[in-house]
């Protein structure tokens, strides 16, 4: 697959402005983006630590997947992100080895990735996420 390094963590909260306080206040981080993704119902928020990212996931809808995952979990880690040089080519060598696809092609994310999911039942229970930068 080439994987790079850990793009980012992704953290669902209920409200990124009551957290906000912890990440920069406590931690010391800085959010450097906010940011809304429409088609996937949620409002992010970014820190950096390292070359890897912190992100925030808060619900803009009752019906998208991060409200559903809050109501069903809890706030929390929602899934881990990796870097690849191409998730298309990653896409096909996991589906190749059998892992269920939630994203059967890459799809534009936050920050402007190119991003796609793989389910959780094949990946150890840890809702995985692969991102490239576009420019790459």
């Amino acid at each position: 697959m080439n994987i790079t390094h850990i793009e980012h963590i992704g953290i669902a909260v209920r409200n990124i402005e009551e957290q906000l306080p912890y990440y920069e206040q406590i931690l010391g981080l800085k959010c450097y983006n906010i940011e809304t993704v429409e088609d996937q119902k949620v409002k992010t928020a970014f820190f950096k630590v390292g070359e890897t990212k912190i992100e925030l996931l808060e619900p803009t809808s009752p019906d998208s997947t991060i409200a559903k995952f809050i109501e069903t979990r809890g706030e929390g880690v929602h899934h881990i992100a990796y870097a690849t040089n191409s998730v298309k080519d990653a896409l096909k060598k996991a589906e190749d080895k059998g892992v269920q696809l939630i994203d059967k092609e890459p799809r534009k994310g936050a920050e402007g990735l190119n991003i796609a999911f793989l389910h959780p039942r094949s990946t150890g229970r840890v809702l995985t996420e692969l991102c490239e930068h576009p420019e790459k």
